[in-house]
């Protein structure tokens, strides 16, 4: 079983925990940490996206964030993000090359397999920058079927507009297009 933290409305955690599918059944407020590996070609920015594996239990087969993942109690989101992009992806960063963007709110409800999904979370966004060679990335096959390199604007318009090829929060992106706004 995988305990989370529940908290309050600005992400602190309240003392309390949770059990993880607890939280998504009763739609319990928790953190997440989500980092967003990006790249410039051609005076563009790209955004490296997972495709969920098939056994997920949300939003299985779509485009996702780099990496993203449950804080589990008593953790720090930049330890957080650290583990889950390395059990993920295989990528063993730095914590000074994980640049904190911001953080914002997810919150839905969608049924999957016949039982209700209530997400709360907050979501603490990181940008990785350092140089990747997708063909070389360990993916974790639980998690992760394959990776793909999207230009970063048309992402942001194929998540907004809910296409079914994408699920990444439309939050997360707009936290990442702001930041690297500031770059030019």
């Amino acid at each position: 079983m995988e305990y989370i933290d529940i908290v309050d409305e600005q992400g602190n955690p309240t003392g309390e925990k949770v059990e993880r599918s607890i939280a998504h059944s009763q739609g319990i407020r928790h953190r997440t940490a989500h980092i967003w590996i990006v790249r410039k070609v051609n005076g563009r920015y790209q955004v490296l996206m997972q495709k969920r594996a098939m056994n997920k239990e949300s939003f299985p087969g779509m485009f996702d964030t780099s990496s993203a993942g449950h804080i589990q109690a008593g953790d720090e989101p930049l330890e957080s993000a650290l583990r889950e992009f390395h059990e993920e992806l295989g990528i063993r960063a730095q914590p000074q090359e994980l640049e904190f963007a911001g953080n914002f709110r997810i919150s839905y409800e969608k049924e999957f397999y016949g039982k209700m999904f209530r997400d709360n979370e907050i979501a603490f966004v990181y940008i990785y920058s350092q140089p990747v060679d997708e063909t070389k990335l360990v993916l974790q096959k639980e998690e992760v079927e394959t990776v793909e390199w999207f230009d970063l604007e048309e992402a942001y318009a194929n998540c907004k507009k809910r296409d079914p090829r994408f699920c990444a929060p439309t939050g997360g992106i707009e936290i990442v297009i702001k930041e690297l706004a500031g770059r030019r």
